[in-house]
């Protein structure tokens, strides 16, 4: 992986040998949920993706996002490279209906070794694949803490032992999130990794949804409808293939440079049908 190249992507040549510490661990997380968009359009692209650390890392650089496995792995690597101390777990979001587990439906984060004023344990959970979840690390301290328009919980977990519960704001997208404390390989979520890139039950495949996070809200792209959830809150319907794409670039900072010209008009002829099956069932 090329570290000088990957901190170039999210705006920060200039931590290159700078030293790991709880104050950088926060640049770099925020910097990285601001400029690396959650989003899963390989799948609509008919793009196979894995699991892989490094291969997300790269693609990182090369300008495009992901979903957890690929945002939580890619930034595994560049902050381990940067002389952290990270540990991969296994997790599982709560959505809404559903009872909380360690489904492997989502892989965590957690940074030790960085004591600071608020945190003298120095442990951090650190999450970038939860979309309208955290902004900054957490401490990984049971509490109540507030970024931005959200309010998180930090709780023991009821269903993994010794692991940890994060409990999502109420205007959240789903509830919460358990994680085991073991450390965890890869591989333990090549077979979740696959039913959410095929599985016609993945949300997915149903629906291609990119979030960006910042500091006062998050934006969202489901389908067609662009809304803002925080500061300047907002929805619009996108029917126009021209204002989507410019949406990307300029909302979500993704200009789909490796995407061709064929390949956006398929996507978008994609995104309309679905677009068009869901006023069918929302209208019915």
């Amino acid at each position: 992986m090329n570290t000088a190249a990957y901190l170039r992507r999210i705006g920060l040549p200039e931590l290159a040998g700078a030293p790991a510490g709880a104050e950088n661990l926060r640049v770099l997380h925020a910097a990285h949920i601001e400029k690396v968009p959650y989003e899963a359009l390989e799948i609509w692209l008919g793009r196979a993706t894995t699991v892989d650390p490094v291969e997300s890392a790269e693609r990182v650089i090369r300008g495009r996002g992901g979903y957890c496995y690929h945002l939580n792995g890619a930034f595994s690597e560049l902050i381990r490279a940067l002389g952290y101390d990270v540990t991969r777990h296994v997790g599982g979001v709560q959505t809404r209906g559903r009872e909380p587990g360690i489904t492997a439906n989502h892989l965590v984060l957690t940074v030790r070794g960085l004591p600071s004023e608020d945190n003298p344990g120095g442990e951090w959970l650190a999450d970038l694949g939860l979309g309208d979840g955290l902004h900054e690390p957490l401490p990984l301290v049971e509490g109540t803490y507030r970024q931005g328009p959200f309010r998180y919980g930090l709780r023991p977990s009821e269903v993994a032992p010794g692991g940890w519960r994060f409990d999502h704001d109420p205007s959240g997208s789903f509830l919460g999130m358990d994680f085991d404390p073991a450390p965890a390989d890869m591989s333990a979520f090549a077979e979740m990794h696959r039913h959410l890139t095929t599985s016609p039950e993945s949300g997915f495949v149903r629906t291609a949804t990119i979030q960006r996070r910042d500091a006062y809200g998050v934006d969202v792209l489901r389908g067609l409808v662009l809304s803002r959830v925080g500061g300047g809150a907002r929805s619009v319907t996108l029917d126009d293939q021209r204002d989507y794409y410019a949406a990307l670039a300029d909302v979500f900072l993704l200009p789909l440079a490796d995407v061709s010209a064929r390949e956006r008009d398929e996507l978008w002829r994609k995104l309309c049908a679905a677009h068009e099956a869901w006023l069918a069932g929302d209208t019915s």
